[in-house]
């Protein structure tokens, strides 16, 4: 229900606060309650706010986590595609948002918290294939360098986009938009548990696969090639996965990180 002080869409368009926030959503940004004034403008517009977004082909989707964002339901307004490093470090940011001592720590984590868990759900090979899928052969100091840098570099990505903040030196401080990434496993009984489970067989899980991106910018390339490792003349190791995913699919959908030459992104919203 619209509440009072914001009689017709206009009155909302003209809210000081509106253009920022309008942009934010394009650009793919989940707003929560940790946003106070776009969050409350959200919700006290949220009727006009709906059909507005329509008629550029979005849905201005609001969870119960408390957390809203753009779904692109049309060509209108363009997507941002996430990597599979990028899908793998937010489910690994799910696992540690789930956890019972994040309450404690007011959310807090630090980046090299969020590499252990994903060397311990993947195993420390699979992670390393995982953010070096071009390599043959490498050195093992080399590779944990290149890894940290990867992770590093997908989290600034996701926090461009609202799933965590960047604080002091590594620590970060999870957003319940992380919780995205939890939905395909969400009303099971042990839902942390199965989202590790398909962290560590390499499939990723997006709830409904799309973000919205209009500033059109680059993402980053998890398979970008780091100069300060040899490539040339290795044996080729068979169960490399590809850094991008199938096409993204309905609410629920799993995608596997896979080892064939489809170059097709998933959408993320």
């Amino acid at each position: 229900m619209t509440r009072p002080g914001y009689a017709q869409l206009q009155d909302v368009i003209l809210d000081p606060d509106f253009p920022e926030l309008d942009l934010a959503l394009r650009r793919g940004r989940h707003i929560d309650r940790d946003d106070v004034a776009w969050y409350a403008l959200l919700g006290d517009a949220q009727d006009h706010l709906e059909a507005f977004y329509r008629r550029y082909g979005c849905e201005l989707v609001h969870k119960a986590d408390g957390y809203y964002y753009l779904l692109p339901t049309g060509d209108k307004l363009s997507r941002r595609q996430l990597s599979s490093g990028d899908m793998l470090v937010g489910q690994a940011l799910a696992l540690l948002y789930l956890h019972p001592s994040t309450v404690e720590r007011g959310g807090l984590h630090t980046q090299e918290e969020l590499v252990a868990q994903l060397a311990t759900v993947m195993g420390s090979d699979a992670l390393i294939r995982a953010f070096n899928p071009r390599r043959r052969r490498h050195d093992e100091r080399v590779a944990q360098k290149t890894v940290r840098a990867r992770v590093g570099e997908a989290v600034r990505r996701l926090a461009g986009l609202g799933f965590v903040d960047l604080i002091d030196g590594d620590q970060l401080r999870l957003r319940p938009a992380l919780l995205r990434f939890a939905e395909p496993v969400r009303g099971l009984s042990e839902p942390a548990e199965v989202l590790a489970q398909l962290v560590a067989r390499g499939e990723v899980a997006l709830d409904d696969g799309a973000v919205a991106a209009e500033d059109g910018g680059d993402d980053g390339d998890a398979d970008a090639e780091d100069p300060g490792e040899d490539t040339r003349d290795h044996e080729a190791e068979p169960e490399v996965p590809s850094a991008s995913l199938r096409t993204a699919g309905v609410a629920g959908e799993v995608l596997r990180i896979d080892g064939g030459d489809d170059d097709d992104d998933g959408d993320v919203p």
